[in-house]
């Protein structure tokens, strides 16, 4: 590869795309305005423009995005209540909104929901018949005792009844959890318990990967254990609701779907910053932080993304591969506010093969998918080129988020998918249930880079005394508020968990934990949560550096990059989990130590590497470092059930105890 070609951009827009994307259409609507930067072009200067603009005037920002979005909004006169300070902002306080009312809007016949699974069984949801359910299960919930502000809970699979519980949840101004059913039960008792949950929709039993799991016992130790359930739903129609405890009525989804009624009504509308979704953390020390999300910054955020950095318009039909527990999943949903049709998808991604999602996009004519990069280096690695067996004119944006994309995927997506494909690399959390870090429709596509930072969201990278860094690596931050900073904790006396989480670093600044440089151009590079950066001699060091260059290696699945404490200074251990047949021999041991030293530094190579059986992971599918750190240091992991693989950390137990010293 000459040099000239390795430094075109993978991917580079149209002058027809940037004009028909609706970022040029809201460029237009504020300039009608007499608002936003005085001249915008569809270009890198043009966005750096009108994100300038978007933070230095964010109180006019987000109030014309609101008018321009359509949403059915009451709005109030005011827009920003900082009250002590950014971790007390609040936003349209005296606006009031429904979050179901706005993702039920636009015409009865529209296909708007469909559910798939690994089975390719399909059912699907016009406007009407979804508005209908919701309002017949928000009426059902209303008869069961539940009034705004209680907490309803979903123990489901990524299917249509989700939806609706979600919706009708929202719809009478009470708050929606959920979680995956593969959680188990300590995991599940606290997350739901500590929020008082009063109703919980369920299934008993999950399908992944060709394999049924009955999960019928797990429920019963739930209800046993969670005092404050007074109602359970069982999903599966099929089975009856044998589940008993004294004081809990128990309905089969039917069966409550058809006790309420069917007529339509009025949504009330709730004030803009109305509880609406409950997130957790996925820490492995203590309980979950449970995480309180409000319906206004949440629709708002999503919307503004949706829109205005994916692109996305009337009629788009999108799929996102998650489950019920990970905070895409209702960034995913939201999208039904945007006109979208969104297509869920349950079960593994590549079962009965690596083609699945891809015949998903091909069936369902997806204008948007999004994934991970650990899926797309699954498919990678089993050679698969989606192009050359799938027509996917239509898919204009592939969304990857859950950890840093490398420049090599980058490369395998326009390789291997191709097409007129705007590969966006996103990065937010479920902290802000958004992004800090998105694509831009008029931005070229660079190698390793998440194109800017979002429309109206302040962020910067500071070094460790809170200086401004560019081209540096430091901590991710924000400067200013933005809608859909949460509300706060759930049991969270006083507020004090919640600024020790995110303002205590950096006084009145949002930190992130996300370790990342700011490029010149405006791109941002994501290296790895910062609070798994490694400091061997003094240097500080990114595992997503690592993870870079091992993974490359066609023999290492995943790797797992921490340190431990020895002669006063960090030591760097380096876990693989290797493909099939694969032995870690000396040879392969030493390739990998020369690719670290020439594509990262000798700094960087590992003092032991080692195979191991595999690497402990959260619910999301992410890597367990802090856990595995823990261990290296011979502390105690205590909530091992916030893992879903929990028995693979005995085995990093007897690798620390057979450690000399």
């Amino acid at each position: 590869m000459t040099d000239d070609v390795a430094a075109r951009p993978l991917w580079q827009p149209s002058e027809a795309r940037t004009a028909a994307s609706t970022l040029t259409a809201f460029a237009q609507h504020l300039a009608s305005r007499g608002m936003g930067p005085q001249r915008v072009s569809a270009d890198r200067a043009g966005y750096q423009a009108l994100h300038d603009w978007s933070v230095a005037q964010s109180e006019q920002f987000w109030p014309a995005f609101l008018e321009f979005s359509g949403l059915c909004v009451d709005r109030g006169v005011e827009v920003l209540d900082t009250g002590t300070g950014f971790s007390s902002a609040r936003w349209f306080e005296d606006s009031r909104l429904n979050y179901a009312e706005n993702l039920l809007q636009g015409a009865e016949d529209d296909e708007v929901l469909v559910a798939r699974d690994e089975t390719g069984a399909r059912r699907s949801w016009t406007r009407g018949k979804l508005r209908d359910e919701v309002h017949r299960v928000a009426q059902a919930l209303t008869g069961s005792g539940v009034v705004p502000g209680d907490v309803v809970a979903g123990l489901l699979p990524n299917a249509g009844e989700a939806v609706v519980a979600m919706l009708a949840t929202a719809a009478i101004g009470a708050t929606w959890t959920s979680m995956s059913p593969d959680f188990g039960v300590r995991a599940i008792v606290e997350r739901i318990g500590q929020v008082r949950a009063k109703v919980l929709f369920a299934t008993t039993a999950w399908l992944y990967a060709g394999k049924l799991t009955v999960i019928t016992e797990t429920l019963e130790a739930v209800i046993a254990q969670v005092d404050s359930l007074q109602t359970l739903v069982l999903v599966d129609d099929d089975v009856a609701p044998a589940i008993q405890r004294t004081g809990l009525q128990v309905f089969g989804w039917g069966e409550f779907v058809a006790s309420g009624q069917a007529a339509a009504r009025e949504f009330t509308r709730f004030p803009f910053t109305h509880p609406l979704f409950i997130l957790y953390s996925s820490g492995t020390t203590g309980l979950p932080k449970a995480i309180l999300h409000g319906a206004g910054g949440s629709l708002l955020q999503h919307v503004k993304e949706h829109r205005l950095h994916v692109d996305l318009r009337p009629g788009d039909r999108v799929a996102f591969f998650t489950t019920c527990g990970w905070m895409m999943w209702n960034w995913l949903v939201s999208a039904l506010a945007s006109g979208c049709t969104v297509v869920l998808y349950d079960g593994s991604p590549l079962h009965p093969g690596p083609q699945s999602l891809w015949e998903l996009a091909e069936s369902e004519r997806l204008a948007m998918l999004g994934v991970s990069p650990r899926y797309l280096a699954a498919i990678e690695r089993k050679g698969y080129r989606p192009r050359d067996h799938h027509a996917l004119q239509g898919l204009r944006s592939l969304l990857s988020t859950g950890a840093p994309l490398t420049a090599a995927q980058f490369r395998y997506v326009y390789d291997a998918i191709g097409g007129d494909l705007h590969l966006a690399s996103i990065s937010g959390g479920t902290d802000i249930l958004s992004c800090f870090l998105l694509g831009v429709p008029w931005l070229p596509v660079e190698a390793g880079e998440l194109q800017a930072a979002g429309l109206g969201m302040d962020v910067a990278i500071f070094s460790d005394e809170g200086a401004d860094l560019l081209e540096q690596r430091g901590e991710l931050v924000c400067r200013r508020p933005f809608p859909s900073m949460p509300l706060g904790f759930v049991n969270d006396q006083g507020g004090l968990r919640f600024h020790q989480s995110y303002f205590a670093r950096f006084p009145g600044v949002w930190h992130h934990g996300d370790y990342a440089i700011r490029k010149a151009s405006g791109a941002f590079v994501i290296e790895g949560r910062s609070d798994a950066v490694l400091n061997p001699g003094g240097v500080r060091i990114g595992t997503a550096e690592l993870y870079r260059v091992v993974e490359q290696f066609p023999e290492v699945l995943e790797s797992l990059a921490t340190a431990m404490k020895r002669d006063g200074d960090e030591r760097l251990l380096l876990f693989l989990r290797l493909a099939d047949g694969v032995v870690l021999d000396v040879g392969l041991e030493r390739r990998i130590r020369q690719t670290i030293a020439q594509e990262a530094s000798r700094r960087h190579v590992p003092w032991r590497i080692v195979a191991a059986p595999d690497l402990p992971r959260t619910y999301n599918g992410k890597l367990a470092e802090t856990a595995v750190r823990k261990i290296m240091d011979g502390s105690t992991v205590e909530n091992r059930d916030a893992l879903a693989n929990p028995e693979v950390l005995d085995w990093f137990i007897g690798f620390r105890a057979s450690l000399p010293g």
